[in-house]
């Protein structure tokens, strides 16, 4: 159905005036009812690939050559009129962020209409019921409430499904899905790709799912192309280039996401595999890596014979969402429902759970930025729920947070060395401003970044520079407990395995003390000495990983284990 053959893409470099290239010399084929996957990290040419096909890229500052073969017909030589007979039409494409492709002034049901409308020339009536039956595809509870509904009113998970059906919505023919889970919970991504394969067989359509990580592309694809600096450096079958990988970029993207089954010390990185001369020093490093049950009871006793930092006790965050005639509350959201636990110096506590289950409401309200119902928060023996907010100022230095998104956590008016100096003068530490940022400079090389990034701002750096960066703000003030909220959740395979390296270093260096939250029970068994599963508000169960990975006594914690790419192969 589809070749690509040669694809050469250019962009122009606005202020020299060169011509930079992003991908070379690539070709691939994929036939009706096929799925290709395309991994790689970001910035390795994937997305730039498949806009390509489309002819998304903007005529004045792109240069294509090679071959686009849709049906024999060369897509790169055709008119932009004609090229929009393609696009939507006999090809379709799922965008990687759904909240930023839906237009947030108009419902959800009328941007699929209106879809509908233009290619299909429909009438409004016809079109919305077709609209309604693509919602039931895609299964979206209550169709008719979501076709008037706007994006901000869905989760992420449905907001996915309007543009899975938004896509289908034209019959196609070629399915261009990119990086559609990336930032969804693990269950919800399964959910997704099993929906995905399905309407694949009911349509008999061809996909390329391009993704970073290949665990996810594992779950859903016949064959597989790996991209590395805008080049393909390995494709063939999936099974091929999962059990018997020749490049060593292929078995890097491997290595580096955590396994579930194997307590590692460090993580590997893509470059741990391209630095090594041989497979053998690579199998010898992999080796070394592993700790030994000795080790990992000694760390437990050292941990749990100290007091702890910690304690939570019978925490409630409720919010009110319904009030009678006289005004009285008569209805809460209970985000966070009588917990209890303790946090011992030195230990990474992880807290795992799907969205909306309360563990970032959880984490919020023991820094005091959401104010619990009741409850106490006792921290090194303070009881820090009674604390008013003057006192809370002081507190702040040895309490610190890590938020989810990076980019909406940093003045982008602000250089990112201001930004990590701001707290200090705050906070008075240190004589003078000279001081200060000879302080931050070395706070960045602490982190790995270079010091000449001092004076950039935030829009120039790639997500995992910019994780590095809060990571360096958190320890700005020299912390003894940090809450890591979804630090990595959005980031490459890759570049997630570095972050959660260098959070365990600066454990170790710095003796901290974490609670890590995320979605994904793999990342949060390998980093955490101790696991709580949440649902609903509540302690699903807590306990070692291996204990409750191995042995899960709860249903909600043994459908998180499933929902792990790769658990079902």
């Amino acid at each position: 159905m589809l070749n690509v053959k040669n694809l050469n893409i250019q962009f122009l470099n606005k202020e020299d005036k060169s011509w930079l290239k992003a991908v070379n010399n690539v070709s691939f084929s994929i036939d009706k009812g096929k799925v290709l996957g395309i991994v790689g990290e970001s910035g390795s040419g994937k997305s730039v690939t498949s806009f390509s096909i489309m002819r998304l890229h903007d005529p004045q500052s792109t240069m294509i050559d090679g071959e686009v073969s849709f049906d024999n017909i060369d897509l790169l030589n055709l008119t932009a009129e004609e090229i929009r007979r393609y696009r939507g039409n006999k090809i379709a494409m799922i965008f990687q962020e759904p909240m930023t492709s839906l237009n947030p002034v108009f419902t959800c049901g009328a941007q699929v209409k209106e879809a509908i409308m233009l290619h299909q020339k429909l009438d409004k009536s016809t079109a919305k019921s077709k609209t309604i039956a693509l919602f039931k595809e895609v299964q979206l509870p209550r169709p008719e409430q979501i076709f008037n509904s706007y994006p901000h009113q869905l989760s992420g998970g449905q907001k996915q499904r309007v543009m899975i059906a938004m896509a289908l919505s034209c019959n196609p023919e070629l399915l261009i899905a990119d990086e559609p889970t990336t930032a969804l919970d693990v269950t919800v991504q399964k959910t997704i790709l099993e929906l995905l394969l399905l309407l694949k067989k009911e349509r008999n359509m061809a996909m390329i799912f391009i993704s970073h990580d290949l665990a996810v592309i594992g779950e859903i694809a016949d064959e597989v192309a790996v991209m590395y600096k805008g080049e393909i450096v390995e494709q063939g079958p999936a099974d091929q280039i999962f059990h018997h990988p020749q490049n060593p970029y292929t078995k890097g993207l491997l290595a580096c996401r955590p396994v579930p089954n194997k307590s590692l010390k460090r993580l590997p990185v893509v470059a741990d595999f391209l630095n090594e001369d041989s497979d053998q020093a690579t199998a010898h490093l992999l080796e070394q890596n592993n700790y030994t049950e000795f080790e990992i009871v000694q760390r437990r006793n050292q941990l749990y014979s100290q007091k702890p930092l910690l304690q939570v006790k019978d925490l409630c965050t409720w919010y009110p969402i319904q009030n009678s005639l006289f005004g009285k509350t008569t209805s809460y959201v209970k985000a966070v429902d009588h917990i209890s636990f303790d946090v011992f110096p030195g230990e990474t506590l992880g807290l795992v759970g799907e969205s909306g289950c309360g563990k970032t409401t959880l984490g919020r309200s023991i820094l005091r930025l959401v104010e619990p119902t009741s409850g106490q928060i006792f921290f090194d023996n303070n009881n820090i729920t009674s604390f008013h907010k003057k006192d809370l100022r002081g507190l702040r230095k040895d309490l610190q947070i890590i938020f989810q998104d990076p980019y909406s956590s940093l003045n982008p008016r602000l250089t990112i060395g201001n930004a990590i100096m701001e707290p200090l003068q705050v906070h008075q530490l240190f004589d003078n401003d000279s001081k200060r940022k000879a302080y931050v400079l070395n706070l960045l090389e602490r982190v790995d970044l270079k010091t000449e990034h001092f004076n950039r701002y935030p829009h120039e750096f790639s997500g995992g520079q910019r994780q590095r960066i809060v990571i360096a703000r958190a320890l700005a003030l020299q912390p003894r407990f940090i809450i890591c909220d979804e630090s990595v959740s959005a980031l490459d395979v890759s570049v997630q395995a570095q972050v959660l390296n260098l959070l365990r270093q600066l454990q170790q260096e710095f003796g901290l003390t974490y609670i890590f939250i995320s979605h994904d029970l793999a990342v949060v068994k390998h980093i955490s000495d101790r696991m709580i599963v949440m649902n609903k508000g509540k302690i699903e169960e807590q306990g070692y990983p291996e204990d409750i990975y191995n042995n899960p006594q709860a249903e909600y914690t043994r459908k998180l284990i499933a929902a792990i790419p790769g658990t079902s192969a």
